[in-house]
């Protein structure tokens, strides 16, 4: 478990902490598989997001609606569920992927953040083996220990973007403000030169902006 918190904790990029954790789970709850699927809000559907198999029919990409098999019911439903034979079970949707991986028991968690399901936990076993409330506690927890992992991760990136957004925009003003005082330029007619030029040199037009200011100053530099 103390391995778990670390790589949850750890400052890997989502992708390779989201490897870790189901290959750390997988191996504490001595699963054959243990895969995470994570949800998609706007379309209301969980894609899978990492597991530690290897086959190839598993790991391509799927995605399950919520409300819609174990996975979408666990989401739905906010609760563990444990399901004894997937194949017996008529709300598996997945018997023919079941039966290739010889997947027999299985252990569905949500992932919460305050209540808020952001995903599904899955283990499973190649043998009979009814998931006990310990099984399902220490599952929950990675699980939740995950989902808080994630969300302060995707807010960073989003504070990151909303930042160079700003940043974008600050250079941009300044850039405009140049070209109108330099050549006597409309406010419109220095922001189309300032796209036009992104453009034609390929360039965003943060650099195309930061260009600008760089001539401005050390022809400023010059005249003092």
């Amino acid at each position: 478990m103390s391995k778990i918190s670390k790589a949850i904790t750890s400052d890997l990029y989502l992708e390779d902490m989201l490897k870790l954790i189901v290959t750390l789970t997988a191996n504490v709850m001595q699963a054959k598989i243990c895969s995470l699927w994570l949800l998609d809000e706007k379309t209301q559907s969980l894609k899978i997001k990492a597991t530690q198999a290897m086959s190839r029919e598993y790991i391509k990409e799927r995605k399950i609606k919520v409300g819609e098999g174990i996975i979408g019911l666990v989401a739905k439903n906010k609760k563990p569920t444990v399901i004894l034979d997937v194949l017996k079970d008529k709300s598996y949707k997945e018997k023919t992927l079941a039966e290739k991986e010889n997947l027999v028991s299985m252990l569905s968690v949500p992932m919460l953040v305050k209540n808020r399901v952001i995903g599904v936990i899955n283990c499973y076993t190649t043998e009979f083996y009814k998931f006990g409330n310990n099984d399902i506690k220490l599952l929950s927890t990675v699980a939740n220990q995950a989902a808080v992992a994630i969300e302060n991760t995707e807010l960073m990136v989003k504070t990151k973007i909303v930042q160079e957004e700003l940043e974008t925009r600050k250079k941009v003003e300044r850039a405009k403000g140049i070209l109108m005082s330099e050549n006597n330029f409309s406010e419109s007619d220095a922001y189309k030169l300032l796209r036009k030029s992104s453009m034609s040199k390929r360039m965003p037009m943060k650099e195309i902006a930061e260009a600008i200011i760089l001539s401005f100053e050390i022809k400023e530099g010059k005249s003092r």
